[in-house]
């Protein structure tokens, strides 16, 4: 099995300047989906794709591979997550040869855990035709939630399932971008790391599913890491 891990980090972040190269935990924060990736056996290169010189100079630091920067049509904000994939994955395949899967690392997400990595390769082997994804519980079920039409609430779900006790529904799950893992025909063909035929990887802890996108979810990620020392 040969897995090439990827990660997308652009260097524009407006709500959270300069996040994929801020210290947390004493290290940049990309350093800590390098370092996991660097840690399994199945992955042959950790592929940092970015447009920001800073981003770039650090992940080599880190061990990544980063041999050019990325397009700048790549790198606006209407250009995709699968867009820019292809870029990277094209590239590597023409330079270093086929790989068997594509694993997409978010750089906001420092806490995926390193057997849940491995839980996810392991499900890919089973049927690579079939991308994995990492999901957490929801924190509201949708059961609970409305649009509103022409002033009126109207429920996701239906009127029906409102009246159910919260243990009698069906557990809700969102994707909370943390892994990825897809075969290179099957993104090309589908353009999207979540066809009809996904399957889950379940991520029970909280700390697992943070994606830092926010001032908030920085401080929580700080203090993640401040109770981890303090137990340790």
């Amino acid at each position: 099995m040969k897995i090439l891990a990827l990660i997308l980090a652009r260097g524009g972040s407006k709500r959270l300047p300069g996040k994929n190269i801020r210290e947390l935990g004493g290290k940049p924060l990309i350093a800590w989906s390098i370092e996991v990736a660097r840690k399994i056996p199945e992955v042959c290169d950790t592929l940092v794709s970015t447009d920001c010189g800073d981003i770039a100079a650090v992940s080599r630091n880190e061990g990544a591979l980063v041999p050019w920067m990325r397009p700048e049509n790549l790198s606006i904000d209407t250009a995709t997550s699968v867009e820019a994939a292809l870029h990277g994955l094209d590239w590597y395949e023409s330079t270093h040869g086929s790989v068997d899967g594509l694993m997409l690392l978010q750089p906001t997400s420092p806490f995926r855990k390193l057997r849940r990595i491995q839980e996810a390769i392991s499900l890919f082997e089973s049927d690579r035709d079939s991308p994995v994804v990492s999901v957490s519980a929801v924190p509201i079920h949708p059961a609970w939630c409305f649009f509103v039409n022409q002033g009126s609430l109207v429920p996701v779900l239906d009127w029906e399932k409102m009246q159910c006790r919260s243990q009698d529904l069906d557990p809700a799950y969102i994707l909370n971008g943390s892994i990825y893992l897809i075969a290179p025909d099957v993104l090309r063909r589908d353009r999207t790391f979540v066809p009809q035929n996904s399957r889950p990887v379940i991520m029970t802890e909280a700390d697992e599913s943070l994606d830092i996108d926010t001032d908030i979810e920085w401080r929580v990620a700080q203090e993640i890491v401040r109770r981890s020392l303090a137990e340790s």
